[in-house]
């Protein structure tokens, strides 16, 4: 008799097991997602206003802005100081470099120095501009979410992924990625309905 009542008392207590189990589930994503409302996307290397922003992370800012906006859950700040959430790319890179060299002048001597001297020996010509940039790192396209500190400094991530051409449009991968996970997370809530009077 013991045998049948301890047996009643487990298929009792299972939905209740099942049901504790599901609360203590915690979320893919930080309760800081659902309390938002404001978002800035920016690069590692600064906002896309930034002269020396590449230009695979600036149409990866305006990529994200773009699925921001078309997401509607949250709005875009126009200030950096003003957003809930700092969402920060970079598009992956092996190595990429970058030499411009121009000339409009001679070659003059160097103040001090005889004109007939190796031109090699000589200072750079008048008007002759150089300019090199390289630049390696993982070749992994990166979407981090950050929050701020009073001082304006990013504390985080709050969320971290990577993934080879993650940031490539229109898919946008990593994006989906943090969308789907909020939307599982944090769904929104249905639209309230419309009284008639």
């Amino acid at each position: 008799m013991k045998l049948y009542k301890l047996i009643a008392l487990v298929v009792l207590l299972l939905p209740s097991l099942a049901l504790a189990k599901d609360k203590s589930k915690k979320p893919d994503v930080s309760p800081l997602f659902n309390n938002a409302t404001y978002v800035y996307v920016e690069a590692e290397d600064g906002d896309i206003g930034n002269p020396g922003l590449g230009p695979a992370d600036q149409q990866a800012i305006a990529d994200v802005q773009n699925a921001v906006h078309d997401w509607k859950r949250y709005s875009l700040a126009t200030e950096r100081s003003k957003a809930n959430l700092i969402f920060v790319v970079r598009k992956g890179r092996v190595a990429s470099a970058q030499a411009h060299i121009g000339a409009s002048g001679v070659y003059r001597p160097a103040p001090g120095q005889p004109a007939n001297q190796n031109p090699a020996q000589m200072q750079q010509p008048a008007g002759v501009s150089e300019m090199a940039d390289a630049e390696a790192g993982p070749p992994e396209d990166t979407l981090r979410v950050f929050l701020l500190d009073p001082n304006g400094k990013r504390v985080g991530p709050i969320w971290n992924r990577s993934l080879r051409n993650g940031l490539d449009g229109p898919q946008l991968i990593l994006f989906q990625q943090l969308k789907a996970a909020v939307e599982r997370a944090y769904p929104p809530a249905p639209p309230t309905p419309v009284s008639q009077p």
